[in-house]
Formats: C-alpha cells, structure tokens, sequence
C-alpha cells in the first residue's frame, strides 16, 4: 500500500515546479488556474521573485499547494492517479494540496481558502507578540510538559508533533523562549525559535479559525476519492461535511504527523510518496518508522521514475 503525502509551509523556493510547467501542459495549467483565481502573477513570483516575499505566508500557501498539484497532474499525464495512493495526508496548509489531489475541493477554489488562510492567520496575532520554537531531542510527553511550565499564564503549546525527536512549540513569545530555555534544561539536543511570521496551531490562532469557518462555508467539499488522514484526528477521514469541521479546527489544533505517519504504517502503507516541493516530510517518514520507504517527487525525473515504478 502507498501514501501520498504534501509538504507544508518552509518548502518553498523560488522557481519550484517551473520545470514541471514547461514539461508537462497539464501541470503548467495548474499555475494558471491559480494565478487566475487569485487574480495575481503568483507563478511568475514563484519562478522569478524575491524568496521573502515568497515567503509571506499568504503567497507562500497557495504556491507551495500549486506545486503540489503540478505535480499530481504531471504524474496523471503519465497515468498515475490518485487511486494509485491509500491514504493521502498533508503537513498543515499540505492537507488542502492532498484535498485538492483526492477531488475534494478544486484547484481554484483550494488557491483562494488558502490565501483566505495565509492573511487570515498573519492578521490573528500582531507581529512580535507570538512566536514558536522546534526542540529537538525530546518526546511529545516531555515538550507538553515543558510548553506547560513555559507558559505562565500566557499560551504555550505542543503544535507540531512532527516526528519522534521533533516537537514545535508555538505561543506568545514571552513564553516560547521560556520553553527554550527549560527544554535545554531537561536534555534537548536543540531548541530554537523558528523564522515564522505567526504562532500557528495554538489557541491564539482562534480569529484565524473563525475566519475560515466563514470562507469555507461557501466552499463546496465533495468527498474525497481517497481517505484523507486528518492532522487533528491522526486518522483516515472520507467524508465531505467533516473535512470542512476538521479544517476550522486545524488552525488551532496541533499537527499529528507522527501519529498520522504511524496511522498509515499500521492500515499496511509501506512507501510514501512526498509529492510537490523539497524533501522535509520523506525525512520526517523514516525517522517515524524506519520500515517505510520515503520518495520525494518533485520534479520530471522524479515523475518518470516513479511512473514507471508504479506501472510496471
């Protein structure tokens, strides 16, 4: 059995899946639906444009999800479906690329919840007042107990479980590098606050879930055509009117990805396939379980090798 799986914010780059665009029609569409339903040059930002501003969490969402489905559709031109997968799960803004993948919700319509998303989650906390942190070399029990010292009356919490050494902290800055300072003192081999612009995935992001409770009650969601494993739940989900539940509630919840790795693994996944920009989650999957191969699919080489490998 197989995953396919879709990286969250960080991955981006400039000129990511401008290869793709011009090897494959089918995967250059997908820019210029994008660009279209944002009414913006976003591919010309992604191929040609200053990384910081790439960076900016409402460009940087919807370019890293047009990546991702570029090359979804540059492996369907080589007859790889979706139907290919078991499961399909992404890291955070990753689970609107896999929704779009598995035809739960359309390519533009994806492009415009998550730039709703990316202002949405810039806006729910003035810059400076949040932060978060990664430690390094501690467990999930252990970081929680650190966030709860950390905090002091202020928000510190676990909010990406993303593998068994690597646990993010995110909150009121205040507390954060408190939970710095203490996981240091309990053993980690490294905590340090993160280059992001927002504490996501903690209660302070609440504004940010309200907003998108409005935007995606407009929205259609269909159920996919793969079980999507939630980041909230850590487990498979197929229907329509909770995806829309489950994705209000991911702008505070923490990111399960361990947990949703070892979910597959234990349902019979064996190979995981990172489909879009850089390698993050193939690394993450085997420090999960060693057992399961990680193949990060990202440009077209990487899709004739894996068209062939899943066709034979």
């Amino acid at each position: 059995m197989r995953a396919f799986v879709f990286p969250g914010q960080g991955a981006q780059t400039i000129g990511m899946g401008k290869a793709l665009a011009e090897a494959y029609p089918a995967a250059k569409a997908v820019f210029d639906e994008v660009d279209e339903a944002l009414a913006q040059d976003l591919s010309g930002l992604i191929w040609g444009g200053d990384i910081e501003e790439l960076t900016l969490t409402a460009n940087a969402q919807p370019a890293l999800m047009a990546t991702s489905m570029a090359v979804m559709r540059a492996l369907e031109a080589e007859s790889v479906t979706v139907e290919a997968a078991s499961f399909v799960a992404g890291h955070s803004l990753g689970e609107y690329s896999a929704l779009a993948a598995a035809g739960a919700i359309s390519v533009a319509d994806t492009a415009r919840l998550l730039r709703a998303r990316g202002v949405a989650m810039q806006e729910a906390v003035p810059v400076g007042v949040g932060a978060m942190a990664a430690v390094l070399g501690l467990d999930l029990a252990t970081v929680k107990e650190v966030a709860a010292e950390a905090a002091q009356g202020e928000v510190c919490q676990a909010a990406n479980d993303n593998d068994p050494a690597q646990v993010v902290v995110s909150g009121h800055k205040a507390a954060v590098e408190r939970a710095v300072d203490i996981a240091k003192a309990k053993g980690a081999k490294r905590a340090l606050l993160l280059p992001v612009s927002a504490p996501f995935h903690c209660s302070l992001m609440q504004p940010a879930a309200d907003a998108m409770a409005q935007a995606l009650a407009d929205v259609q969601i269909a159920d996919p055509k793969v079980p999507v494993v939630a980041n909230v739940l850590a487990e498979a989900v197929s229907d329509g009117a909770k995806i829309r539940a489950l994705l209000v509630e991911q702008i505070t919840g923490s990111v399960r990805w361990r947990e949703s790795v070892m979910y597959m693994a234990a349902q019979g996944v064996t190979g995981v396939y990172e489909i879009g920009a850089g390698k993050a989650l193939s690394g993450m999957v085997k420090r999960i379980d060693r057992g399961l191969t990680a193949t990060a699919v990202g440009s077209p080489d990487d899709v004739a090798a894996v068209a062939a490998a899943l066709n034979e």
